[in-house]
């Protein structure tokens, strides 16, 4: 067994145990809340995502990327050289972060020190991404994984406890299940920095080349920069998504709160559990950039073409039979949720959705890994633009409400996903039938 299949086989036990936490943690918010506060769990949400994306920068993605390239006497200088960046960066968004929140309108209808916790979050995720970036470079899959699996268990103990021991009113409930996704956070921040200077002391005594900081801003920024711009697009179109739902339900005759219910059980139940499987997909992801990247760095086509089949290879085997179990026992799933007959539809045919977006996921990190960044923002606008525009148009008809929404996104995801192939292949040489190199005259 190769050293991909074993690392992505380490993820995947991993992430599967810390999905099932995460699956308990949506029942706990979903019965705790109910259907207009899981509603606006979810609206806020994008908006907190949206933060972490700009205090991240995608640091994971672009030190994993120059590690898996670069020899090991160099990593001692960058790793210096990126830890000022990432704390000058840090000050830098608190500051503007604190400046701008209070001018959104959208956390008028959530408890004041909403608003602190963002800011909270914003130098807890700077540095777990950066030493979240040194693990998977070095291909230290291990921790990656537990520092996966203890967010999921901080946050559900603590939500467990908190929700049984105390009563609260519907703001300060929300106030208290945005608490518990920073606490998880701030645990895995401290196990990952800890971690991490145990490396970084290591690596100090050994033999090490000496490299410009200016280089290693300029590298780390080559791939941050456009990764970080397709991260805002995808986090950018999450937080709009819930207004233009609502929009167009309301414009096909629903009342607010009556949209608010219905996206919630869009969002919240759907959505979580459709997108369960995608951990395997995260996985495959998570190992697929460092390797990718390396492979391409030494022009090994044949380790590429190898890695590209084995992540397809393994998303036709889980994606088939996960949309498959999740069409024939929809109802019992969606019951764990809410008694609602609706839910259970709404799941049952975003099946292409679902399915077509495990497939996007390994992609992606295949197109981060050859440098086509640009080409998978490019998709992923074009993609959206057609896909909210059906999601309007559709969803605003009152026979199809709904049913027009989620027809918008499963066009949305078929798109992207035949995108992202195409242009894998062409970059390849090969071709988009069966991924057979093409003939050469």
């Amino acid at each position: 067994m190769n050293t991909f299949v074993k690392g992505t086989l380490l993820l995947v036990i991993a992430a599967f145990f810390g999905e099932c936490l995460e699956f308990f943690v949506n029942m706990i918010l979903a019965k705790e809340l109910g259907e207009e506060g899981m509603g606006l769990y979810m609206t806020i949400l994008p908006v907190i995502f949206f933060v972490v994306i700009i205090a991240s920068l995608e640091l994971p993605i672009s030190i994993s990327k120059y590690i898996a390239e670069k020899h090991r006497e160099t990593h001692y200088h960058m790793l210096r050289h990126s830890f000022h960046l990432t704390l000058i960066l840090t000050i830098v968004f608190m500051l503007a972060t604190a400046l701008i929140l209070p001018a959104i309108s959208v956390f008028q209808e959530y408890h004041p020190h909403v608003k602190w916790l963002v800011i909270l979050i914003i130098p807890i995720v700077s540095f777990s991404s950066f030493a979240r970036g040194y693990f998977m470079g070095v291909q230290h899959m291990g921790k990656i994984a537990f520092s996966n699996f203890l967010k999921k268990a901080v946050q559900l103990v603590f939500l467990f406890w908190v929700y049984q021991s105390f009563n609260f009113d519907l703001e300060v409930a929300l106030l208290i299940a945005l608490g518990t996704l920073i606490a998880s956070e701030l645990f895995v921040c401290t196990y990952l920095v800890a971690a991490y200077f145990i490396q970084y002391q290591l690596l100090r005594k050994e033999s090490n080349k000496y490299i410009n900081g200016r280089n290693v801003r300029r590298a780390l920024f080559s791939v941050s920069l456009p990764t970080t711009g397709l991260r805002l697009f995808h986090s950018f179109t999450h937080a709009i998504q819930p207004f233009l739902v609502k929009a167009a339900l309301m414009s096909a005759g629903f009342s607010s709160v009556m949209a608010t219910e219905h996206y919630g059980m869009l969002a919240g139940v759907a959505m979580s559990i459709g997108f369960f499987p995608a951990f395997i997909g995260h996985s495959l992801m998570i190992m697929l950039i460092p390797n990718v990247s390396e492979a391409f760095a030494n022009n090994d086509m044949t380790r590429l073409i190898r890695l590209l089949k084995q992540s397809m290879m393994i998303t036709i085997l889980y994606g088939t039979v996960s949309v498959i179990a999740i069409y024939i026992f929809a109802e019992p799933l969606t019951h764990l949720f809410f008694e609602s007959t609706s839910a259970s539809f709404y799941l049952k045919i975003l099946w292409p959705y679902f399915l077509f977006h495990f497939f996007i996921i390994p992609m992606q990190a295949y197109l981060i890994g050859l440098g086509l960044v640009k080409d998978a923002l490019f998709h992923t606008i074009w993609s959206h633009v057609i896909s909210f525009g059906m999601m309007y148009v559709l969803g605003s008809l009152d026979f199809l409400h709904m049913k027009g929404i989620i027809l918008g996104m499963n066009m949305g995801a078929v798109l992207l996903m035949l995108m992202h192939y195409v242009t894998i292949c062409n970059k390849l040489g090969l071709s988009v039938y069966f991924m057979k190199r093409k003939f050469t005259y």
